[in-house]
């Protein structure tokens, strides 16, 4: 790993959180208890949820969004900005770009969630539909371009890993003595962040992180040993399709990171249904990310542990869940 990796501390998260100020909520905690969840982890097995989905725009993506928007120039910030997204992002952009008072121009695949554009555009922001998330990388340099709009990139760059890092450090200062967190992938964004500070304010604590078994950008990233791209995104977690890993959020995931494990859209979808019946939360299959793997894959490694668990976002609409949530109960394994 690179010496000159760029590393924030504690210190440096905190000031990131304060100056997101009142933009951003602190999300709560929630320790989840409930008879199917000890019938799958083990009653001994303490589970703590992060509720990132009570976050403003739905998920935790307004925390790097507004801290890159910050350090805009004022000229720069009343050009306005551009993103590419699924969703999520596009969302948290819409919502900073209102708060900043400033125009947002989103490009999202056409395949984005009907709800999520709508959102967007409720938030004032003017989208753009392409065929696929290769293309809208490519609008979105265009705009950029042409337009003189700032791109804020959806999971790669250092204010970005610094703002998403401020979910570990609220989860640090929630729940002491973590033997474990476990993260969603896609980018890294998250990941990269919140792996970051726990491992500073809880040093003992194992991160894992989470793939989808159709977007193993990471996965592969990791065993190649540098960021790679995958040809395309196959799972229902399009929230976490990211279509390749970028060098800075890439090194603080290897760095940080202990292990990562895949779920698949059937382990997605049954997570779905376990939150919803035992928390009363309905969230995206990203959201469910997390829970699919502590109730699956991890179920053995975790057992009798104290695990932080963030459930990233829930920006779906009421005809996508009720499709996509599994009623039966998910298995171990």
């Amino acid at each position: 790993m690179s010496d000159t990796l760029w590393i924030p501390d504690a210190t440096r998260i905190r000031a990131a959180r304060k100056t997101l100020g009142d933009n951003v909520v602190t999300t709560p905690v929630w320790r989840w208890q409930g008879r199917e969840l000890d019938s799958l982890i083990g009653a001994e097995t303490e589970a703590w949820l992060k509720l990132e989905l009570f976050q403003r725009g739905g998920t935790f993506k307004p925390r790097g969004a507004l801290l890159n928007m910050l350090a805009l120039d004022e000229e720069a910030l009343a050009r306005g900005v551009t993103a590419v997204s699924a969703g999520n992002h596009a969302i948290a952009v819409a919502y900073a770009a209102k708060v900043l008072g400033t125009t947002a121009k989103v490009v999202m695949p056409e395949t984005a969630n009907p709800g999520r554009v709508a959102v967007c555009r409720e938030w004032g922001a003017d989208v753009c539909l392409v065929a696929d998330v290769h293309s809208a990388f490519e609008e979105v340099r265009r705009i950029e371009r042409e337009e003189g709009r700032a791109f804020v990139h959806p999971f790669e760059g250092e204010r970005t890993a610094l703002g998403t890092a401020t979910v570990g450090l609220e989860l640090s200062d929630q729940v002491a003595g973590l033997d474990a967190v476990i993260v969603p992938v896609g980018g890294g964004g998250l990941a990269a962040g919140v792996a970051m500070a726990v491992k500073q304010l809880q040093p003992a604590c194992y991160v894992y992180g989470v793939e989808p078994a159709g977007a193993d950008t990471m996965h592969r990233s990791f065993a190649a040993g540098s960021p790679q791209s995958i040809e395309s995104i196959r799972t229902i977690a399009d929230s976490l399709g990211a279509p390749h890993a970028a060098p800075y959020t890439f090194a603080l995931c290897r760095r940080f990171i202990d292990e990562l494990v895949k779920v698949d859209d059937d382990q997605l979808r049954s997570a779905m249904g376990l939150l919803f019946r035992e928390m009363k939360l309905a969230v995206e299959p990203a959201g469910a990310a997390t829970t699919a793997a502590l109730v699956g894959p991890l179920a053995a490694a975790l057992r009798g542990k104290r695990v932080g668990v963030v459930v990233c976002g829930a920006n779906t609409d009421v005809a996508s869940f009720a499709s996509q949530a599994d009623a039966s109960p998910p298995s171990t394994g």
